[in-house]
């Protein structure tokens, strides 16, 4: 499925990237001393913990449903994208204790061009990836690659402010490298809670979207023939949902007639609807005045 081959691609584009990245990063981060280009390592580190779990996670919700899986295995995507915001967030509070103390000791950093250097290409190299993987994101819908996504955008953000501070530090602002390796570290556990909670979300059946139940409504209410609708209910089956309601027409309908118009509606709803992967309709008879 082409979905699951660009994620797997972006994956393996963010693996090589980040691990290019890592080790300019850690080289010059500890010749330099500096605490910000550290924790930029750090960070570099975790992503391609996040690209290898990408990987991993889109290979197992690529695999079709089976006797012991009827939805698939689509939650993987959700699964594995929790997994990432835990290894996130463990890794930014380590990174914010060693940059945090070096704010108050004795800071031995020392300016080097090769910093500056190091960020542009980080900058560089992090807009790409931005660039390739947002456009994956918006058109498969995918929250592994939309963690990523923004990952990267972070990433350019983050390494801006360590240019920064090894600008500042040639006028002799040394402290400011530790606020940066804090800061980043606060965004790296930030970010990596919202990842969890929207993989939480979805791990524990969080019903589909007010949006898109009014354009359910929408279609359903467009048939004259069909009456009432109760008992709505959604279930997430990897990132699309399945749907399910019940429509109340004509008793007077015979019971092919009745179950057309469900057959029918659960075709149109699946078909203009991309969020929706599979839409089941129970009918039921409703006494209509002549």
């Amino acid at each position: 499925m082409e979905r699951f081959r660009s994620v797997r691609i972006a994956s393996i584009f963010g693996i090589l990237g980040n691990l290019f990245l890592l080790i300019i990063k850690s080289i010059i981060g500890f010749i330099t001393n500096s605490q910000a280009m550290i924790a930029d390592a750090f960070n570099s580190a975790g992503d391609i913990i996040s690209s290898v779990m990408t990987f991993i996670g889109n290979r197992i919700a690529s695999i079709p449903s089976d006797e012991d899986h009827n939805l698939g295995h689509g939650k993987a995507e959700y699964i594995y994208s929790m997994l990432i915001s835990i290894a996130m967030i463990l890794m930014g509070l380590i990174v914010f204790k060693d940059s945090f103390y070096s704010i108050f000791s004795n800071n031995k950093f020392e300016f080097s061009f090769w910093l500056v250097v190091v960020c542009a290409v980080t900058i560089f190299v992090k807009l790409l990836l931005y660039i390739y993987t947002s456009k994956l994101s918006k058109k498969y819908n995918n929250l592994l690659i939309k963690a990523n996504s923004k990952d990267h955008r972070n990433d350019c953000i983050i390494t801006s402010c360590n240019l920064i501070s090894c600008l500042l530090s040639l006028n002799g602002i040394k402290y400011f490298d530790g606020i940066v390796g804090s800061l980043i570290a606060i965004w790296m556990v930030a970010t990596s809670i919202l990842i969890f909670k929207e993989s939480y979300n979805v791990l524990m059946d969080k019903s589909i979207s007010e949006e898109t139940k009014k354009k359910v409504y929408e279609i359903v209410k467009s048939h004259s023939e069909i009456k009432k609708i109760i008992h709505f209910n959604s279930t997430p089956v990897g990132y699309r949902y399945q749907i399910s309601l019940t429509i109340f027409v004509d008793g007077n309908l015979s019971t092919f007639e009745s179950h057309k118009i469900a057959d029918d509606l659960e075709k149109e709803i699946t078909k203009k609807l991309d969020e929706i992967y599979l839409t089941i309709i129970h009918v039921n008879p409703i006494e209509v005045d002549e």
